[in-house]
Formats: C-alpha cells, structure tokens, sequence
C-alpha cells in the first residue's frame, strides 16, 4: 500500500511540496465555514424542497460540515508533501507536528463547547480525524479511496451501534462522537488526502474531480430518494443518527439505514451524496481561482482570506454568538456574520498574515524537533 519515495525539500519540514498556496482551497474552506453559519444562524429550513425556494438554502446542511472534513484531508494532504510525502525519518516529524495539531484542535473545540452556544462543535471530532489520518500519510490515493469507501460502507452500521451508549446524554457528550461520527467523517478526510495525493494542482485533475463529485452526487441522491425517500417525521431525527420514520417495515428501516438520503443520516447514500458535493466545489474552485492571473486573484481575495483562517473564523463566530445576549436566527444575522468574518479576515491577512489561532498552531507544531 506504500511505497518509499524521495522527499521534497519542503515537505521535510511539513510544507506543502510545491510552496504554492491554493486560493481555490482557500475559497472552498470559505464556503464551507459560510454554510455552518448558515445553519448555525441563518434560519434555515431543515430539509430542501425544490418546489419551494425558500428552502434552498437548506443544502448547507451536512454538506458544509462534510465540505470542512474533506477539505481537512486536503489540507493534510498539502502540508504533508502534496503529491510525495517524505519517507522515512522526516515523515516521522510530520506526523508528529499533525499530531500537535490536532490536539491544538481538539483543545480549541472543548473550549468553544465550554461557552454553552446551542451549537454542535466540530472541532473535537476535527482533532481527532487529524490523529486517525497520521498512520495513512504515505497511503496512495487509490488505497485511500477503498479505505474510504470502506468507512461509508460501515458508517451507518457504527452509527446506529453506538446511539445506545448516548442514552440521556447532554449536548456537552453527544458532540463527542454522535452528532459527528467518527467513521463516517473519516471517510470524508479520506476522500480529501486522496484528492491532494493525486494532484490537485492539475487541470486534468480538476476536470476529473469535479466529473466525477458531480456523478456521483447526482445518482447517490438520485437512488436514495427512489429507494428510501426522506420520511414525513424526519423533523424527530437526530443529526448523525439513522431514521427509519413511524410505522416503517423491516425493509423500509433497512433502506433508510443504509440508502437514506436525509442530510446528518450516517447512510451510504448521505456520504457518497455529500462527498460528491464536496469534491465537485474543490475541484470547481481550484479551476475558476487557481492560474487565472491577477484579476481572478484580486476577486477571490475576501473568500480567500476568510479560508486561509478557518480556526480562527470558526472559534471568532462561535465566541461572538456566545456574548450576545439573544441567539440570532435569521437570513440578516448570518449576513452580518458573513460580512464581518470577510472584513476581519480580509484585514488581518493584510497586516498580520496568518490568523491567530493559525499562528499559534504553527508555533507549537515548530517545536517538534528535526530528526536525526
């Protein structure tokens, strides 16, 4: 499943191989941090019905979160050599400055969820995926889809095994596990460090993610919904956890556990469906903001900034939504969200480069030392 290849000057202290940052990755962060504020905020309907546009914007649920989770895989992927991660010893460094990382991570997470915000945090759940991901750095792309496939195969089996040991649980512990599942967002980083292996920097590439996000999105979605279309009560369902509806048969509870295309389901369908998604806006954003010259550039710029410090814009919302005094939910308050995360991020990546939380994840990943 590996094999030993040189390692780029570069990757040896943990960088991305080529040294040529992706605005396109960037502004594809961008949206997915938009889209949990969308559905932390917004207001938003809990289930799309495309004959009523006031429910469009419900597509933010599940396919944000999954966005951020692919898009974690690709950033591994891009610190870690891109294309060649190192062998031997140095891959030892990078695996244990992602592991610096994630506990960085999971410590920022536990902190947000200590605020009380009625809002499920994912970065405990982020943390963790950075540490299932350091044995599988030197893993190529192609192993790492069958692994990932695996992980959608088993999601909804794990998710429904382990709902019963969140009996009377809290919000503070259905974070930690439920809500997130760890091996149906495995799948999604799988997905992502696949993406970065195969090279996403190339048009060709590009082209064929987003080919191959878009199909497989559309006849996941278009299977789910023929075979175990969402049902009337799927209000009472819990995010993470499978929904067979009142009354369902043997048959319908089998097809709704594993082909459910209800966002948050755990199912094949719901992971396949929101992979697709996810890879498709990659690869969408990589074509039309990366190698298009300066005016492009200039264009993407406020999206940009706001990806280049996901941990910071992502902490920054949550801090505020804890220090107002009443919980926003409306289409404005996400708008002035939206609009002050792109002013901020737009200035401090102006004056001071990386965001603060960025900076200091990377000062204490820098003090693993060099290997001998």
């Amino acid at each position: 499943m590996t094999t030993a290849r040189p390692a780029p000057p570069t990757a040896l202290r943990g960088v991305s191989a080529s040294g040529v940052r992706l605005d396109g990755v960037d502004v594809a962060r961008a949206l997915a941090l938009l889209g949990m504020m969308a559905t932390h905020v917004g207001g938003i309907a809990d289930q799309v019905d495309w004959s009523d546009p006031g429910t469009w914007a419900a597509v933010a649920h599940g396919r944000s979160s999954s966005l951020f989770a692919v898009l974690a895989g690709v950033s591994i992927g891009l610190t870690s050599g891109r294309t060649a991660p190192p062998g031997p010893p140095r891959i030892g460094r990078v695996r244990a400055r992602l592991a610096v990382r994630a506990v960085v991570v999971v410590a920022v997470g536990l902190l947000l969820m200590a605020l009380g915000t009625p809002v499920y945090v994912i970065l405990p759940t982020y943390g963790v995926l950075f540490l299932l991901a350091v044995p599988v750095l030197r893993v190529r792309a192609r192993w790492l889809l069958v692994l990932a496939a695996v992980c959608a195969v088993a999601s909804p089996v794990v998710a429904i095994g382990i709902a019963p040991l969140y009996a009377g649980a809290g919000t503070w512990e259905v974070q930690l596990g439920l809500v997130y599942p760890l091996v149906t967002f495995l799948a999604y980083v799988l997905v992502g460090l696949a993406l970065a292996r195969a090279g996403l920097e190339a048009r060709r590439t590009q082209v064929v993610v987003l080919a191959s996000g878009t199909v497989a999105a559309v006849v996941a979605y278009l299977v789910g919904n023929a075979v175990a279309p969402v049902p009337a009560d799927a209000g009472f369902a819990f995010p993470g956890v499978p929904y067979a509806g009142e009354g369902s048969t043997a048959a319908e509870g089998a097809a709704q556990l594993f082909l459910s295309p209800r966002d948050h389901s755990s199912s094949i369908v719901d992971v396949v469906g929101t992979a697709g998604v996810a890879v498709a806006v990659i690869a969408l954003c990589t074509l039309v903001f990366d190698g298009r010259g300066e005016v492009v550039r200039r264009i993407g710029y406020p999206l940009a900034a706001v990806g280049s410090m996901p941990l910071t814009v992502y902490a920054g919302h949550l801090v505020v939504l804890a220090a107002l005094p009443e919980y926003p939910e409306s289409a404005a308050a996400w708008g002035w969200f939206a609009i002050g995360s792109v002013l901020f991020a737009m200035f401090w990546r102006r004056f001071f480069g990386r965001g603060p939380l960025e900076r200091l994840t990377a000062r204490l990943t820098r003090m693993v030392p060099e290997p001998r």
